[in-house]
């Protein structure tokens, strides 16, 4: 695999474009009144929908024809300016919080290439225009978008601003932040009724998790990212998505390690899984642009089976560093990276992806079953 880099492969230079037929074309002059700034000195005009308000972040990409609800609510994206590549959004609006990921967006910020106010869903409530002002999110509209991902693609994702004229916030990587630490729940609760007990490590989980666990009819015990659940008497255990770089997870990476000698059932989801494999010290790496969208194919290793996936995350577990007693299980067809590994002998095994995949394809949900079978 490449090695990802941050810095800008050439010489950062004030730029605007503006919109003419397929394609965006340097235009002299001052920037528009709202734009989307990237740190290698580029500029993207586009009109202001959302809060009238400028954010920093990092200026990634998805590739996912539906799902912005869950996106947008995803704890995954804290920090992140959410590039939609799909150009049309907005087309369903937007359903009561019962139907997102968390109680709020926790991206940073939007673009678009055409949002539509003109929805139509039996469970809509609102715009999405209107719910991104609720929530005080900036968003752009009329932004090429196409143009804008392949810039990403090229040169990896980047820090940007969405930003006014006279209005400019500083650029900041938000991978350098402990974003797990902002986003994980400061208490305990309980979910669920059954005979076996997991303890669900919350990192910033999607919701659609727990639901999950809850309807193979176990107990639930949701726990903060920090907790010292090792003394705790449970049947299994759940490692949850999250944002940012896993290497600032340096307390679950501990606790983790702990447990990992007590032979339980251990369960890693995105995030999850590459804090299983520093817990088993293995090494992880920024990919250059990310996995992002419900349409990412990953190859089971070993066989010439195919799954699509849902996914949303920066950095993957690198093979060649995963100690003995370890095997990848499930690879991107895309990139070849890693995409799922498993202890060979003890009931220990993760995967980059989704497995509840809400929004997305299905084809992975059969490894809740198979965590539970385990208990």
């Amino acid at each position: 695999m490449p090695k990802s880099t941050n810095k800008i492969p050439f010489a950062p230079r004030e730029r605007s474009y503006s919109l003419q037929g397929n394609f965006f074309y340097p235009q002299k002059g001052r920037h528009g009144q709202s734009f989307l700034k990237l740190a290698d000195g580029s500029v993207w005009e586009g009109t202001p929908v959302g809060a009238p308000i400028v954010a920093a972040g990092e200026a990634v990409f998805t590739t996912g024809m539906v799902g912005y609800v869950e996106s947008l609510t995803d704890p995954s994206y804290a920090g992140q300016i959410l590039v939609f590549t799909f150009p049309l959004i907005g087309n369903y609006g937007v359903p009561p919080p019962a139907r997102w990921e968390s109680k709020r967006i926790h991206a940073r910020g939007a673009i678009f290439a055409h949002l539509t106010d003109s929805w139509s869903h039996w469970e809509g409530v609102r715009s999405l225009r209107a719910w991104l002002k609720k929530e005080h999110i900036p968003a752009l509209d009329g932004v090429d978008t196409r143009a804008l991902t392949q810039r990403i693609r090229q040169y990896g994702c980047t820090p940007g601003v969405i930003a006014y004229q006279g209005h400019v916030p500083e650029f900041h990587d938000p991978n350098q932040d402990h974003l797990v630490a902002q986003v994980s729940p400061k208490k305990i609760t309980e979910l669920g009724k059954g005979k076996k007990k997991i303890i669900f490590v919350d990192c910033g989980a999607k919701e659609h998790i727990v639901r999950s666990l809850v309807a193979r009819k176990v107990r639930v015990m949701r726990v903060p990212f920090d907790y010292d659940y090792s003394r705790v008497r449970a049947d299994g255990i759940v490692i949850s998505n999250g944002p940012g770089d896993p290497a600032q997870c340096k307390e679950t990476i501990a606790i983790l390690k702990k447990v990992l000698a007590r032979k339980k059932p251990i369960f890693g989801i995105c995030l999850g899984s590459q804090l299983m494999g520093l817990a088993a010290g293995a090494r992880t790496y920024k990919l250059p642009y990310g996995h992002r969208g419900q349409n990412q194919p990953c190859l089971i290793e070993g066989t010439d089976r195919c799954v699509l996936t849902s996914q949303n995350h920066g950095f993957a577990v690198r093979a060649q560093t995963l100690p003995r007693g370890w095997r990848v299980t499930f690879r991107n067809a895309n990139d070849q990276s890693v995409e799922g590994i498993r202890h060979t002998k003890l009931p220990y095994f993760s995967v980059q992806f989704h497995p509840e995949a809400h929004p997305g394809p299905h084809d992975t949900n059969y490894l809740f079953d198979e965590f539970v079978k385990l208990l």
